[in-house]
């Protein structure tokens, strides 16, 4: 089983600014698909953004394009997620998730819930 740690939530005003940091157990942490997914109240958990394995490329949800910005450090087995411009509708539990499966692009690992090991979620609420 893999742990998965996030770290970094917090309260900020709307227009305000958050950094997400995520680490796993994981000893070949580049060869794994890593991203950021998150659930508010009574929603349901949707991708927020993806990194490929390795220093691949990155998706984004539309809700957060050109505020988000998905990053990983394969050295030190981090992941992070930079948050800008916060709005209210933001506000929900940020969940880390890595990979089941070596080696996958960020579009596919995005696409479902399945085969993840998830972190235990991190509060992020952004006030009006």
């Amino acid at each position: 089983q893999v742990q998965v740690v996030e770290s970094g939530g917090g309260l900020v005003q709307a227009g305000g600014s958050l950094r997400l940091s995520c680490t796993t157990s994981r000893l070949t942490f580049r060869d794994y698909a890593m991203g950021w997914f998150r659930q508010a109240p009574g929603g349901e958990r949707e991708a927020v953004s993806c990194i490929s394995w390795g220093s691949g490329g990155a998706v984004y949800a539309d809700f957060v394009k050109g505020r988000f910005t998905i990053s990983r450090d394969n050295a030190k087995k981090e992941l992070y997620l930079q948050m800008r411009d916060l709005q209210p509708e933001d506000t929900a539990t940020y969940y880390c998730a890595a990979d089941q499966n070596t080696y996958r692009g960020p579009t596919p690992f995005c696409q479902d819930l399945a085969n993840k090991y998830w972190g235990q979620g991190t509060q992020v609420t952004v006030s009006a």
